[in-house]
């Protein structure tokens, strides 16, 4: 069986995309953890989640920072990377009405009475005999 070699741009490609893979699920994870409450999506969405966090963090990082590119795999980038991806999510909160409740109130649940156990009489058994 043949040797199978890629090029070296196929290697470098290969390579970024497997560190874009773990770090924004690493980035979307983070994200999670630091909003309150039930989050939306799944793996797929904390992926993409924390690879636009990436992108959306570390280009403000970028333009704020004189040009500068800043890598997002440094403590500095998965910082800013993290608040990306944390601003992404909290935008998605709020615009699909999740973050907050528009005219309803929520009223405090009364607390119920102690359930009353009922007791009935144990059920006749009918006894087989053999013949």
């Amino acid at each position: 069986m043949p040797d199978l070699e890629l090029s070296n741009q196929a290697q470098a490609w290969i390579q970024d995309l497997l560190t874009w893979i773990g770090f924004g699920t690493l980035v979307g994870l983070a994200a999670k953890a630091i909003m309150p409450g039930r989050d939306p999506g799944g793996s797929l969405a904390t992926l993409l989640m924390g690879i636009g966090g990436s992108i959306v963090g570390c280009g403000t990082l970028a333009y704020f920072y004189d040009g500068r590119r800043i890598s997002p795999i440094t403590p500095l980038g998965f910082l800013v990377a993290t608040a990306g991806a944390f601003v992404l999510l909290f935008f998605y909160k709020l615009l699909s009405g999740q973050l907050f409740l528009e005219g309803e109130q929520r009223r405090p649940r009364a607390p119920s009475a102690p359930r009353r156990v009922r007791r009935t009489a144990p059920r006749e058994t009918v006894a087989q005999f053999d013949e």
